[in-house]
């Protein structure tokens, strides 16, 4: 029985920290596609300037 509540902290200590960096990854996913959004914006932006200056 001891043995099964140490596999069983094992496991959920495992679980647990895959989770952090799953959320880690998210995280850093969502901030890199939101900057990647704001360029493509300022770009489109600066095309459109471009051609309505001449």
């Amino acid at each position: 029985m001891k043995n099964a509540h140490l596999l069983l902290i094992v496991m959920t200590m495992m679980v647990m920290s895959g989770c952090s960096v799953i959320g880690g990854i998210f995280k850093a996913g969502a901030v890199v596609g939101v900057i990647a959004v704001i360029v493509v914006v300022l770009v489109i932006i600066w095309l459109i300037s471009l051609f309505r200056g001449k």
